[in-house]
């Protein structure tokens, strides 16, 4: 096999410092520009170790410290979208990690599809609001989309060598967060440290928060719809709370393929950066004899709407999933900046979209028009 080349847009979140953990245990992948928004001083650390040949700092001001930090290395330091885009289609990478969080994704992803990249997908934000652009895409330019997240990664390994029209329903597993089996009276002060105590997994601070408001499991239903070209029907969010199976296949016979693990984020990573091929990871492996039970429960779509109105979202299609992504990611910037309550950020969602006229087949400037419209009537209000 030969080496992977690999640009990581988003190289000091969650999903960014975890695939460099990747790389630092196989030989034969080379960082080749890393990007991030404005923590200099990771950024920093990252390219003394790696080396890469550009890295991008999204803040300008930021960009200009970097440089002077780093004047005695070659890697190119570059800034803004038009850096990121530098970094996403780089001649001399073959597979793009796109895990920046937002709708900030979007343009480098399709820039890096144009390029002729694979991308190793964790920006689910892109597909919710530009799957009809992006799907066609990836089949006229020949690239591979290989999901990182845990739950989509998973029903791409269980439809491996299976035909995709003999599937008959995607079940996608949710941990239910910290606030499982909570009424709407008991999450009415729910403080913004409570919402960061993810009982399974470490993720970053706004998927922490979708993660607990089941936001993050709709968004994840209308990127499944995309990446595995199926309607909304087919696709079910069931509660496991042990995070032991991380999603499921139901095919027309019966037959249910599951993908069983530890909860481990270089897992699929990994997967995506060497598929098809599986390497040797380091790390816990599930012991089903301490396994005492796997449990499953069915979500609880009232206490929990922020699910309900992504699969209204996704359902009325066209305009609307931008603006169900656009109304959370403000409303949980709102909400860690604790400005609004808890159970406002589904309101928020709510209202934004009630007073949508959704356009139907968006381009990409009607969708970023219509998320700072979305962002301009919450600053309005709140």
């Amino acid at each position: 096999m030969k080496s992977k080349e690999i640009v990581i847009l988003g190289s000091t979140g969650s999903i960014g410092t975890q695939t460099l953990e990747v790389v630092r245990s196989n030989e034969d992948m080379n960082v080749r520009a890393i990007a991030a928004g404005s923590n200099v001083d990771l950024l920093e650390s990252q390219v003394r170790e790696f080396n890469p040949e550009m890295v991008c700092v999204f803040d300008e001001e930021k960009a200009l410290e970097l440089k002077k930090r780093i004047s005695n290395v070659k890697t190119e330091v570059v800034s803004g979208m038009e850096g990121l885009i530098e970094c996403a289609t780089l001649d001399s990478a073959d597979i793009v990690v796109a895990a920046v969080v937002g709708m900030i994704g979007i343009r480098p992803v399709i820039e890096a599809i144009k390029a002729g990249k694979d991308i190793a997908f964790a920006n689910k934000e892109t597909l919710v609001t530009a799957g009809h652009i992006i799907m066609p895409m990836v089949k006229k330019y020949g690239v591979k989309m290989l999901p990182v997240d845990s739950e989509h990664a998973a029903i791409f390994q269980c439809l491996n060598g299976e035909n995709s029209g003999e599937v008959d329903s995607l079940l996608l597993t949710a941990s239910g967060g910290p606030f499982r089996g909570m009424t709407r009276e008991q999450l009415e002060d729910i403080q913004v440290e409570d919402a960061l105590k993810h009982p399974n997994w470490s993720m970053g601070r706004k998927i922490t928060i979708d993660s607990s408001t089941m936001v993050n499991k709709g968004l994840e239903v209308i990127e499944a719809k995309w990446l595995f070209d199926v309607s909304f029907d087919q696709i079910k969010v069931i509660i496991q709370p042990q995070s032991v199976i991380h999603s499921m296949v139901q095919f027309k016979d019966g037959a249910v393929m599951a993908q069983l693990g530890t909860p481990d984020m270089k897992l699929p990573i990994q997967y995506a950066l060497c598929y098809p091929e599986r390497r040797y990871l380091e790390g816990e492996r599930l012991d089903f004899c301490k396994l005492s039970d796997i449990t499953f429960e069915k979500p609880d779509m009232e206490t929990f709407k922020g699910l309900k109105l992504a699969y209204e979202a996704g359902r009325e299609g066209g305009s609307m999933p931008t603006v169900l992504n656009a109304a959370n990611e403000k409303a949980v910037a709102l909400f860690l900046d604790r400005k609004i309550k808890y159970l406002q950020i589904a309101d928020i969602i709510e209202e934004c979209m009630m007073k949508h006229s959704i356009v139907d087949n968006p381009s990409l400037e009607e969708i970023l028009e219509i998320e700072q419209r979305v962002y301009n009537y919450i600053d309005d209000r709140y």
